[in-house]
């Protein structure tokens, strides 16, 4: 069996599957988004600290304190947009590869599709 034959297989397996598509959804935009507010988040704080640094007055101290507090929230979501969509392909591939290997092993147990029970089928090169 030649490797460009499986990997058409494969191809024809994942059609059959109906995954969608992740370069026609709006998972690439998501990741961006969670990097750009993973890069904004740090900015922020470091605004709201210098902001809290550069006065005595209690109040704007305050406020500073809350605009640090909102860099970290952002931060968080960053990080969860990245982490959800960067490894939403990694684990989509996966599941396909999983099916696929699943459904090759089944053909090879006994009473699989097409031979009788007690019948071990051999795989053919």
């Amino acid at each position: 069996m030649t490797e460009s034959t499986r990997a058409d297989r494969f191809v024809a397996e994942l059609a059959e599957l109906k995954i969608p598509d992740p370069a026609a959804g709006r998972g690439g935009l998501w990741l961006r988004v969670g990097v750009a507010l993973l890069i904004l988040g740090p900015v922020v704080i470091v605004l709201g600290y210098l902001m809290s640094n550069n006065t005595s007055d209690a109040l704007v101290q305050r406020d500073a304190i809350i605009i640090a507090l909102a860099g970290v929230a952002v931060s968080i979501v960053g990080a969860t947009l990245f982490l959800r969509y960067s490894l939403t392909g990694v684990l989509r591939y996966w599941m396909a590869r999983q099916s696929y290997d699943l459904a090759q092993l089944a053909g090879r147990l006994p009473g699989g599709p097409g031979q009788e029970l007690g019948e071990v089928a051999v795989p053919q090169r």
